[in-house]
């Protein structure tokens, strides 16, 4: 536990009062509605931390509606999952993301100049499900369908900074500790062996901090899926549809919004469902893959820094280096606060995220634009209703 400020504002948890929280929240939502967005999988219905999220969500009253954007294979699943949400007592919409309908949709406005449907994943279902919900809502908090030991307090924790008006943020981004301390086991590898040692070797890369780098550093967990940040904001931002959206995010906040109204949240500690380690095209290898693509654009963008495969090459060798590093952090962490710690196996998994550097960088070297989806701006000059149509798909289907 700490007091440390960074360069964005840090919420500790200290002596927060939990129901002055609620509170606020609720009557702040009388003036501006807030609302919450989880995206999630087929197979997650069959999870025991969904069942304890609806719980948690049914104590948040203040809430407008929860947006669910889902990826399923055909109308059965979709219909279970309606099902299954018939005991979340909030107003809700579950978002066949990939369905007939929305696909009719986004056919219609590929004929306007805009094709979404080259896009699939989290990226796209986040995106689509921002914007139904910035019609309704001033603000929407977002986080993942896999969260175990859910609480009402994450949401809550993640709007509090935007809709209080005292504080009237702009962003926030929630933080945790990856531990689960029932098992003894500290999670969050890709944080903790590919991002933060990656950061490193990017400085050393080029010699110096840049400001793009210097602000993810600011943050305790810039690749956290739990976020909150107002409907305005979300409309004027471009994501990238795959599992480098949390780096999107962070980039077109850098590029969008003041330092000052933007902040972060502790929200204590946390776990979910673990990927799989996988490999190019699954799993934690292909996410690590997706955020380096996704930084290496921002790093372009931003800071102007010039790629290549002779700089790639360095960077995996810095890379190993700090990550390797880290591992021997971790592991001194870990033996002292009596956490099971495979040594060996962290190492094997810095060498095969080492590679993600090459495969994935070439990669983005092959194609460097058009892999982030147009933000809903310049999709509404296109199509000016297509929000509104889009909310009707989903309404209808969720009668």
């Amino acid at each position: 536990m700490d007091i440390k400020q960074e360069e964005v504002t840090t919420l500790h948890e200290l002596c927060v009062d939990k129901e002055k929280l609620v509170k606020t929240v609720s009557d702040a939502a009388a003036e501006r509605p807030v609302s919450v967005i989880m995206p999630m999988l087929y197979k997650e219905i069959k999870s025991d931390a969904l069942k304890n999220i609806v719980k948690g969500l049914n104590k948040c009253s203040y809430l407008n509606e929860v947006v669910i954007p889902l990826a399923a294979s055909d109308e059965k699943e979709f219909e279970h999952v309606k099902r299954f949400f018939r005991d979340l007592e909030i107003p809700k919409l579950v978002m066949w993301c990939n369905g007939p309908k929305i696909e009719k949709l986004l056919n219609e406005l590929r004929s306007g100049g805009i094709n979404l449907l080259k896009y699939s994943g989290k990226g796209r279902d986040v995106w689509l499900a921002m914007g139904i919900a910035s019609i309704k809502s001033y603000a929407f908090a977002l986080h993942d369908a896999d969260i175990l030991g859910y609480t009402e307090a994450i949401p809550t924790r993640l709007l509090y900074p935007i809709v209080e008006p005292e504080l009237d943020f702009k962003f926030n981004k929630g933080y945790y500790a990856r531990v689960n301390l029932e098992k003894q086991v500290m999670y969050g590898r890709v944080f903790r062996l590919f991002l933060h040692p990656l950061l490193r070797s990017i400085i050393d890369n080029i010699g110096y901090e840049t400001k793009f780098i210097r602000f993810l550093h600011s943050f305790r967990y810039p690749i956290s899926g739990e976020f909150a940040l107002t409907s305005d904001l979300a409309s004027d931002v471009d994501l990238p549809g795959d599992w480098g959206i949390e780096i999107g995010i962070m980039a077109e906040m850098y590029r969008n919004v003041t330092s000052k109204r933007i902040c972060q949240t502790d929200l204590g500690f946390y776990d979910h469902k673990h990927q799989k380690l996988g490999g190019d095209d699954k799993g934690l290898i292909k996410m690590t893959g997706d955020i380096l693509k996704t930084l290496l654009r921002a790093l372009i963008e931003e800071d102007h820094i010039e790629i290549s495969k002779e700089w790639l090459t360095s960077l995996r060798v810095l890379y190993v280096r700090h990550a390797r590093d880290s591992v021997r952090n971790y592991h001194a962490d870990s033996h002292f606060n009596n956490l099971k710690y495979d040594r060996h196996l962290e190492e094997t998994i810095v060498e095969k995220f080492s590679r993600q550097i090459m495969n994935a960088g070439t990669s983005y070297l092959r194609k460097p634009v058009g892999t982030r989806i147009p933000d809903w701006l310049r999709t509404m000059s296109a199509r000016r209703k297509i929000r509104e149509q889009l909310y009707d798909i989903v309404v209808a289907d969720n009668k």
